[in-house]
């Protein structure tokens, strides 16, 4: 029996479901599969961003945004994002659907993510809690401050948040100054 919280949903480039596998096997072998990336401001417009435990299996020690996660088998994408958010950063918030996107990317380790992303958005205001095992840093960045250290030290960013940057900033800032 496969193990859910260690399964990745594959998909096909419509997002439909196609199958599961293990996670580790699924970023070995670079197949493409669901996953969740939240962003989170707060009123001021700044985003919290986390820095990723040196012992997460791909990216460790890289700044990125508030939490990514992959969902369960039988678990809706818009569950997952909260689910995370609370186990991840300790952090609840309404959270809006902002859209897909896709990526392709070596990340290490021979590790490739090949993933469709289901993006959501939330504000909050107040300290994260982050768990030690998942997150060893975390801050919040104005926009302005965000976008000129990810030019300058861009190898201090998850290959997903650049892209994100890159391709979603007004709808990732929500507007933010």
């Amino acid at each position: 029996m496969i193990d859910e919280r260690e399964t990745v949903i594959l998909v096909d480039a419509e997002d439909r479901e196609i199958g599961a596998l293990g996670k580790l096997e699924a970023h070995l072998l670079g197949l493409r599969h669901r996953a969740i990336s939240i962003c989170v401001t707060n009123p001021r417009g700044d985003m919290l961003l986390q820095r990723r435990a040196i012992g997460k299996y791909h990216s460790g020690g890289l700044w990125t945004n508030a939490c990514c996660t992959h969902p369960r088998l039988g678990e809706a994408a818009a569950e997952a994002a909260v689910r995370r958010l609370r186990e991840e950063l300790g952090v609840e918030c309404s959270l809006n659907f902002l859209r897909l996107t896709q990526y392709r990317a070596n990340v290490g380790a021979n590790l490739v993510e090949n993933e469709i992303v289901h993006m959501f958005h939330g504000e909050y205001e107040g300290d994260p809690r982050p768990d030690a095992k998942e997150v060893m840093d975390y801050g919040w960045f104005s926009r302005r401050d965000l976008v000129s250290d990810v030019l300058r030290r861009p190898d201090s960013y998850t290959y997903w948040f650049r892209h994100y940057l890159h391709h979603h900033e007004d709808e990732i800032f929500q507007g933010a100054a």
